[in-house]
């Protein structure tokens, strides 16, 4: 696995984290939690992966962590979850409600979602940084129509990561976001790396190109997954999935090097051309 730096502290993070939007979103029914725990023991095995998630993810963030608790792996994962409400007390309530739910003294990372309330929670998240409760801040958006705000937003310099929408097909991005972030030393997550499979809808029936598969790459969603960290910018992407041989094919992605900018221009022109 390749592993990136945390700008503001050179804590070293896998380049794959995990999502769990929807797919961690399976309440107390035993069997359907048994393929989601397989998952977590095999991204375990990357020391200090990301697992983010959120209060309104449904029971995600019980799920993770009631599971977690249960294999004894807290050690091995970098937790980061988000707030998304209105007003300093009812913040407050939802980030305690989220420690509760994934059974943590401490969050890795809180994230103000979609900037709901952002200056009034950002004091608060500020104040429980330094007491240790929290140990990074950041912003999420998954609209490019928010990236003017989140620009704005960046530009306080109170964040340590900021959370977007990034894939091969959703690259506005890369046009101020990401050069921001990298000049500011901003960690940047990205979410929605294949487009909510929008990408795999336009690859179907499609085999690899000949040049991707002698490089190394034995899927598209490694194909997509290399395009995104070659971007010098990106820290670490969270695709989610329920399906331990999935989570294992992103993993394998980085099994070799990051592609250059050579071959990140031709996956752009072979993605055009289908």
């Amino acid at each position: 696995m390749i592993f990136r730096p945390i700008p503001k502290t050179n804590e070293l993070i896998p380049v794959v984290g995990l999502g769990t939007y929807k797919n961690f979103d399976v309440g107390a029914h035993t069997p359907s939690r048994e393929p989601l725990k397989e998952i977590l023991k095999i991204i375990h095995q990357h020391n200090n992966a990301m697992i983010d998630s959120s209060p309104m993810y449904g029971s995600s963030e019980g799920v993770v962590g009631d599971l977690v608790s249960d294999l004894k792996l807290r050690k091995s994962f970098f937790f980061a979850t988000k707030i998304w409400i209105q007003g300093k007390e009812q913040g407050i309530a939802q980030m305690e409600q989220s420690f509760q739910r994934m059974k943590t003294d401490v969050m890795d990372l809180i994230q103000i979602h979609n900037l709901v309330d952002w200056q009034t929670h950002t004091q608060t998240l500020q104040g429980w940084k330094e007491k240790g409760r929290v140990r990074y801040l950041g912003i999420t958006h998954y609209q490019k129509d928010a990236y003017s705000q989140l620009e704005n937003v960046l530009k306080t310099k109170q964040f340590d990561f900021i959370q977007l929408n990034y894939s091969m097909i959703e690259r506005e991005a890369e046009e101020r976001l990401l050069p921001l972030a990298q000049g500011l030393g901003v960690a940047v997550i990205v979410n929605r790396p294949f487009a909510q499979s929008a990408l795999f809808s336009k690859v179907r029936g499609q085999s690899l190109p000949d040049w991707a598969s002698a490089g190394g790459l034995h899927s598209w969603a490694q194909f997509f997954l290399q395009f995104i960290a070659s971007h010098p910018a990106v820290t670490c992407m969270i695709p989610a999935t329920q399906h331990p041989h999935h989570l294992q094919d992103n993993l394998d992605t980085f099994k070799h090097p990051v592609i250059d900018h050579r071959i990140r221009l031709q996956m752009i022109d072979c993605l055009k051309s289908l």
